[in-house]
């Protein structure tokens, strides 16, 4: 049965509280061994700190933000780093900048770590930042100490290398990787400049132990910020096709050659695992024993819908734009 979109988010709602019930749930436990640890950590750390540098996601700069911050982190300088530019619909930007304005962020830079764009203006804003604020009393001190914190796997440890390749010129410092949990505990300190003589401290990313609707967590999750498994590949994929449909951005008919958008999930995978020749043998039981069927592989196909979707190979998207244009994600 096609579904409609507003019938088709109830049953992505109803398939995400099933498969990983997170709206107003305690998830520290998703990263056991760091996450929990991470916010006194960073607390114990904030003695030696000049400034915070808070690293988002671009394409969800309104929503999924761990509020905890703000309150554990104290009045510290804060610059908030809007990563993923190049996966973003930025056509909105200055509306972005004026909504996050008035939630008290006053200083964001929109980067691309992968392609060190705008990272040279993070250093420059750092600087400023800490020379005009009256908590700053490290005078015998002439080097910078910087906190890098966020969210999981939005950047953070990419931020860090980048920022190292354009004022250093030197490689990698911190391991990167496209899924959550890479960083694990709270670094010593980064060189990422010269002159000012400034260091970085890699922190591992931290959730709020809350998440305040299921919109929210569907959309960090589709960022990455969740391991995928958790949630459902599935599942992930059924609120991606229907964000994709409900904002008319139809990338994806074009690259797996579908000929026509469709808003039902399960045929849309299943064209995607015979375009990508994703077939797996399913025993099935029947009046004269078991038969091997080949069917297509619906989890394989959701895993590369995701992927292309990550990369930008469907085109950039705002999945804030129901914030932007001042409606609840449920409306049509």
């Amino acid at each position: 049965m096609r579904l409609s979109p507003r019938s088709l988010c109830a049953a992505v709602r109803a398939a995400w509280r099933e498969s990983f019930p997170l709206e107003g749930r305690d998830v520290a436990r998703w990263f056991p061994g760091h996450m929990a640890k991470g916010l006194k950590k960073m607390q114990s750390s904030l003695k030696l700190v000049d400034c915070i540098i808070e690293v988002h996601d671009a394409r969800i700069p309104l929503s999924g933000r761990n509020p905890l911050f703000q309150e554990t982190l104290g009045l510290k300088p804060h610059l908030l780093v809007l990563n993923k530019m190049d996966l973003a619909d930025l056509k909105e930007q200055q509306k972005i900048i004026r909504h996050l304005e008035r939630e008290g962020i006053k200083h964001v830079v929109f980067t691309n770590c992968v392609k060190d764009e705008n990272v040279k203006q993070v250093i420059p804003t750092v600087t400023e930042l800490v020379g005009s604020s009256y908590r700053y009393h490290r005078g015998e001190h002439v080097e910078y100490c910087i906190m890098v914190i966020g969210v999981p796997n939005v950047g953070k440890s990419s931020l860090i290398n980048s920022l190292r390749r354009q004022h250093l010129r030197k490689g990698k410092a911190t391991r990167v990787g496209g899924e959550p949990g890479i960083t694990r505990a709270v670094m010593s300190r980064i060189q990422v400049c010269e002159r000012p003589l400034m260091f970085l401290l890699d922190t591992p990313g931290v959730l709020a132990p809350r998440i305040p609707s299921v919109e929210t967590g569907l959309k960090l999750a589709l960022c990455g910020t969740v391991l995928d498994h958790l949630v459902g590949e599935e599942t992930l994929a059924d609120f991606l096709l229907y964000t994709l449909n409900r904002h008319q951005l139809l990338g994806y008919v074009q690259h797996y050659g579908l000929g026509e958008a469709c808003d039902d999930i399960a045929s849309v995978l299943k064209r995607v695992a015979v375009k990508l020749r994703k077939t797996q043998k399913v025993k099935v039981l029947t009046g004269t024993g078991n038969v091997n069927v080949i069917q297509p592989d619906y989890p394989a196909a959701a895993r590369d819908f995701l992927r292309a979707f990550r990369s930008g190979l469907l085109g950039p998207v705002m999945l804030d734009r129901d914030f932007l244009q001042g409606r609840s994600a449920e409306e049509p």
